[in-house]
């Protein structure tokens, strides 16, 4: 059994975790890099840049300093995808998972210079341990408000599945588990694209019409592409697929909803980023799943043009108008 935990990762959701692992009665541990932030919530409870309203309990030990971290049975990943391979590497090295159980990624997205998963790249630089994600549709905020939550675990040691699955059974936070590891990271990562698709044609005021189509076929080239990275289809039909799909795309705790709304608008994407503290994984992510697609042959038509409005600087009008008259298809093809 898991007994004690270490979140590696101070913005919304880490803290989040942070206090669901503490209500389950773990001992916790929660590290940020940012030295200031830190001291900030080891004074007050509170992390008044990401999630204000929620105050940690006592038994959640906050630092910044790595080499101050105990080992821990549990080490939870809730950085950016593009920072998980180097924070990987530092707690390596500063001995912070030297006796974990298991490595559990909440990081959603496939790093972009060798097509891995978030698993794939903590595993390579801690590579003693069982590998496990939490995903699903989860918002921080309504987590910390302890409204009602489902998430999935997946790990392909059922034994190991169940120690992280009984981490996060709480009242208000049901967990199911999986063997699927690869089905569920591809459908966490793949479904933030479409996010800002969804928010694009929010901006662009295009009706529930236009938006119910696109987050039906957002799904179908989720399966396609998931499937030929050795996915199964029935996982992008649970809560890592369509039910992240469905809370990321028309949420407005979404950030990468919001980025898509403001495009929409007209706004420069380069403004959006600047505005925000908060990272949208879609922007990198589309440049991801774009090279996968094409690596694999995967034919996907939304996602070139979410790739060529994100990256190539392609109007949102001119992407929606590509995409409506694109040669007539059957619908199951």
């Amino acid at each position: 059994m898991i007994q004690s935990a270490t979140v590696i990762g101070a913005g919304s959701w880490g803290t989040a975790l942070a206090s669901v692992l503490s209500l389950r009665g773990l001992k916790v541990q929660f590290w940020g890099r940012d030295a200031d932030l830190m001291a900030q919530i080891r004074d007050t409870r509170r992390n008044e840049r990401y999630l204000p309203d929620l105050v940690l309990a006592d038994n959640v030990t906050v630092t910044s300093d790595l080499t101050a971290l105990q080992p821990a049975d549990m080490l939870v990943f809730v950085v950016p995808s593009k920072a998980v391979r180097g924070t990987a590497e530092l707690v390596a090295q500063s001995g912070a998972a030297s006796q974990a159980r298991v490595l559990v990624s909440c990081a959603k997205g496939i790093e972009l210079e060798t097509g891995l998963r978030m698993t794939q790249v903590i595993g390579e630089s801690i590579p003693d341990a069982p590998l496990a994600v939490l995903t699903g549709p989860n918002h921080a905020e309504e987590v910390a408000r302890q409204l009602a939550t489902a998430a999935v675990v997946a790990c392909q040691n059922d034994e190991v599945a169940k120690w992280v699955q009984s981490c996060f059974t709480l009242p208000f936070f049901r967990t199911y588990t999986t063997d699927d590891i690869a089905g569920a990271e591809w459908a966490g990562a793949m479904k933030n694209p479409y996010a800002i698709a969804a928010g694009i044609a929010l901006g662009l005021k295009l009706g529930d019409n236009a938006i119910a189509a696109l987050v039906t076929r957002a799904l179908a080239e989720m399966v396609r592409l998931g499937v030929a990275e050795g996915g199964r289809v029935e996982t992008f039909y649970g809560l890592s697929g369509v039910g992240d799909l469905m809370a990321t795309c028309y949420s407005e705790h979404s950030r990468n909803h919001r980025v898509g709304l403001m495009l929409g608008q007209g706004k420069p994407l380069a403004e959006i980023i600047a505005s925000t503290r908060m990272v949208a994984e879609g922007v990198p992510n589309t440049a991801s799943l774009h090279r996968a697609a094409k690596t694999r042959g995967v034919r996907m038509p939304l996602l070139d043009e979410i790739y060529a409005l994100v990256h190539e600087g392609k109007s949102p009008k001119e992407g929606m108008r590509a995409l409506l008259s694109r040669d007539p298809r059957p619908e199951a093809d």
